[in-house]
């Protein structure tokens, strides 16, 4: 079984990020894009190396490559739960683009730029369960980019989604995805059928726990601790938050309950006029409290949607703090989405 886990981004970075191993980068690039897409070599252009790590020159863990037939891609592997993953990856995509600029290009030779994010959590709300979505700039009336905007390109592969077995693999995708989540389960010596149908999956296998030595293993480990520090802190704030809506809810429903009964016994000693006068008074006041009800949830709702994301923004800080001296101020500021202004402030 592996003991490193491929989806800590550090990890990522070298499995996929490394000279040595770029046919398992051009594999799982094949297996996202449609077929037009596919690449046959690719130019890393930020390489993983321990030593720029160590340097402050690593501290973004993307993998950023351009494929042979000008094609530029951003692979990132995202564990910890991020409310704006989908500015980031904007964000990069732009970035990206405007690199291809610094030599003095003109506008003409852009070239299509595709930012591929794998997340171990749910970013859509979509209600479907497909795991694998693509994003492209379309015409509103026709759904087609018309020849227009082609450059433009964002994969979501959200893990959370991706429940398949092995014996139903049929893609490379689904090969890939496979390995990533269950690693950790995988008996080396008896590998997955569905599995060896890919052999870089099976290279995967075999290198991700060989390819660190002493002082990179504990560069991993501070990694995935950090991850599962702010993964476990979200997942606490939102079982809080789920604990006080069911209250909340609850206590209306029997507040209504309680209300209806009383209504109901005061009109049955009344007459037959008064009795429906207080039934259409009883209707409307359980309509009103109907819809205080929706809207102390509602409030409730946001209150603890808040209070995670503020959770989120603290440890966010922790984080950054921790890394003041170690990191350049405008890597972290980058890094967890603060302003230069916030960082010399926790400073002093």
């Amino acid at each position: 079984m592996c003991k490193v886990n491929p989806r800590v981004d550090f990890a990522f970075k070298k499995l996929f990020g490394s000279e040595e191993n770029k046919d398992l980068l051009i594999s799982l690039i094949n297996s996202i894009v449609s077929k037009k897409d596919k690449v046959k070599d690719v130019i890393l252009k930020n390489p993983y190396n321990f030593a720029n790590y160590n340097n402050d020159k690593m501290s973004i863990l993307d993998i950023k490559g351009q494929a042979t037939n000008g094609t530029w891609f951003d692979i990132e592997m995202q564990i910890g739960e991020d409310y704006n993953h989908d500015k980031r990856s904007l964000y990069y995509w732009a970035k990206m683009l405007v690199e291809q600029l610094k030599d003095g290009s003109m506008y003409k030779n852009l070239t299509k730029t595709i930012c591929i994010n794998i997340l171990d959590f749910e970013i859509s709300r979509k209600e479907d369960k497909d795991y694998h979505s693509i994003y492209k700039i379309l015409n509103e009336k026709t759904l087609k980019n018309d020849n227009l905007h082609k450059l433009f390109e964002i994969h979501y592969i959200e893990l959370d989604r991706f429940n398949k077995d092995y014996e139903v693999l049929k893609s490379g995708l689904d090969r890939w995805l496979s390995f990533l989540k269950t690693a950790h389960e995988i008996d080396k010596k008896k590998i997955p059928k569905e599995l060896q149908k890919n052999k870089c999956v099976v290279k995967a296998i075999a290198e991700v726990d060989r390819m660190f030595n002493e002082e990179e293993r504990e560069r991993y480990i501070e990694h995935r601790d950090a991850a599962m520090t702010v993964k476990s802190k979200i997942e606490s704030a939102k079982d809080e938050a789920n604990k006080k809506i069911q209250k909340a809810k609850e206590e209306n429903e029997k507040a209504l309950e309680k209300a209806l009964k009383k209504q109901i016994q005061k009109s049955k000693k009344e007459s037959k006029k008064a009795l429906e006068k207080e039934k259409q008074k009883a209707e409307k006041q359980i309509q009103k409290a109907q819809e205080e009800n929706e809207k102390a949830l509602e409030k409730a709702l946001d209150e603890e949607k808040q209070k995670a994301e503020d959770s989120l923004k603290l440890q966010q800080i922790e984080l950054a703090k921790s890394l003041i001296g170690v990191l350049d101020d405008d890597v972290i500021a980058e890094k967890f989405g603060l302003d230069l202004s916030t960082i010399k402030s926790l400073k002093i």
